[in-house]
């Protein structure tokens, strides 16, 4: 299979921005109210390294996705996408609503958490999708 690398590491930087954006731009309020205060743990933890550990997860996610993106010949921004949302309704989605379910967490909670990974998908597949023909 051929991988296109900058393809990947430009889906990693994409899913990462959204993530910036989803949690402290568009839902931060509603989030931080469902989450509650923060752990003593999690106060104590070393500010920078979630976010490099979620950049290298991201990457991963990214290369996995343009690997399913090629074996199903995702060669277009509208079939990335689909596989991107597919991904997330049949794994994703049910996988996590199981947990937040038996956690006994707010719905709300779990639309914030949870389509953040959607649109992310979504848009990691078109990206996967439309840079096809680049790839090495």
């Amino acid at each position: 299979m051929r991988t296109n690398y900058a393809a990947v590491v430009v889906c990693a930087v994409v899913y990462w921005l959204l993530g910036a954006v989803w949690y402290a731009v568009l839902f931060s309020k509603p989030w931080m109210a469902l989450e509650g205060p923060l752990s003593a743990q999690a106060a104590n933890m070393n500010p920078i390294l979630p976010y490099v550990i979620t950049f290298l997860l991201n990457l991963l996610i990214a290369f996995v996705l343009a690997q399913i993106c090629a074996w199903r010949n995702a060669n277009t921004a509208a079939r990335g996408s689909a596989v991107g949302i597919l991904l997330w309704i049949g794994i994703v989605g049910p996988i996590t609503y199981t947990t937040n379910m038996y956690e006994t967490r707010p719905v709300a909670l779990y639309a914030i958490n949870n389509f953040y990974p959607l649109v992310g998908l979504c848009l990691m597949g078109a990206i996967l999708g439309a840079w096809t023909k680049k790839a090495a």
